[in-house]
C-alpha cells in the first residue's frame, strides 16, 4: 500500500508541476524549484545519514537512503506554489505563508509517520521538520527577493 501512495504523489506532483509552469515568470519558478532541491539534498543527506529519521520505503531505495521524491520533486514544487503565492507580499505576509506552507507540509509527514512505512522518526519529531522546511522555504524565498532587487537595479542601470 506504501507504493501506491508514493505513486500517487508522483502523479499529483507531475500534475502540481504541469500547472504551476503555466504561468509567467516560468524562469524564476524553474530557479525556486531547482534552488529548493539543492538545498534539500544537503539537509536530506544529514538527517538520515545521521540516523535522525529513515525512509523504510522509497523510490530506488537501493540507490538512495533519503527520499528522492519529497527531496527533488514535491518540496521543490510546494516551494514554488509557494513563491508563486508570495511574489507580491511583503515580509509579514511571507513570513504568516512561509509558517502555513511548513505547517501543511508537517502535518501531512506526521500522517505519514504515523499510518505508513515510508517516514520514520528516530531522534527527530514535527517540530524539527517545521523548523527545517520553514528555514528552507523561507531562505529560498529571500534569495529570489534578492535575485529580483539584483536583477531590477541592472535593469534600471541598463536603460531598460
Amino acid at each position: 500500500m506504501d507504493r501506491v501512495h508514493l505513486w500517487a504523489l508522483l502523479v499529483v506532483g507531475i500534475a502540481l508541476l504541469f500547472f504551476s509552469l503555466r504561468t509567467p515568470p516560468i524562469k524564476d519558478k524553474i530557479l525556486v524549484f531547482l534552488l529548493k532541491a539543492y538545498f534539500s539534498t544537503f539537509f536530506g543527506i544529514i538527517v538520515v545519514e545521521a540516523k535522525l529519521l529513515e525512509y523504510p520505503v522509497r523510490f530506488l531505495g537501493p540507490y538512495f537512503k533519503a527520499s528522492i521524491l519529497f527531496e527533488y520533486f514535491l518540496y521543490p514544487i510546494v516551494c514554488v506554489y509557494f513563491y508563486q503565492t508570495s511574489y507580491h507580499s511583503r515580509l509579514p505576509g511571507i513570513i504568516i505563508q512561509c509558517a502555513l506552507y511548513a505547517a501543511a507540509l508537517t502535518a501531512v509527514e506526521v500522517l505519514y509517520e504515523k499510518y505508513t512505512d515510508l517516514i520514520e522518526y528516530h531522534r527527530w519529531t514535527w517540530m524539527h521538520s517545521f523548523v527545517t522546511i520553514f528555514v528552507l522555504s523561507f531562505s529560498v524565498r529571500m534569495l529570489m527577493k534578492l535575485i529580483h532587487k539584483r536583477e531590477q537595479a541592472t535593469r534600471w542601470e541598463d536603460g531598460d
